[in-house]
């Protein structure tokens, strides 16, 4: 399994993610090109994808919504996000892409 590239730094993680908008449904698919690929329900107007997308990752790690933030890439299709008060180990564990 390819790996999930992620950057460490006081108490964040940064990662790239490849978000798929107006799936059928809203998930994590796993690590393409080592991004976390998630596919959302939400079509991509108005920042619906992007609140779809942090309210999927708030979830499945156990964080809050106002911990994960979208740096770049706001309006494309990669983009680079931003989890506070977790580490690199526990993200991989908690969206179960651990080897």
């Amino acid at each position: 399994m390819p790996n999930l590239s992620i950057k460490e730094a006081d108490g964040a993680v940064v990662f790239a993610a490849k978000i798929v908008p107006g799936s059928s449904r809203t998930a994590v698919c796993g690590i393409l090109d080592g991004m976390l690929k998630v596919k959302v329900s939400a079509p991509p107007q108005k920042g619906r994808a992007n609140q779809s997308l942090i309210e999927l990752l708030a979830r499945q790690l156990g964080v809050r919504k106002n911990a994960i933030s979208i740096i770049s890439g706001l309006t494309r299709p990669v983009k680079q996000v931003q989890v506070c008060r977790i580490s690199a180990d526990k993200l991989l564990q908690k969206l179960n892409l651990n080897k």
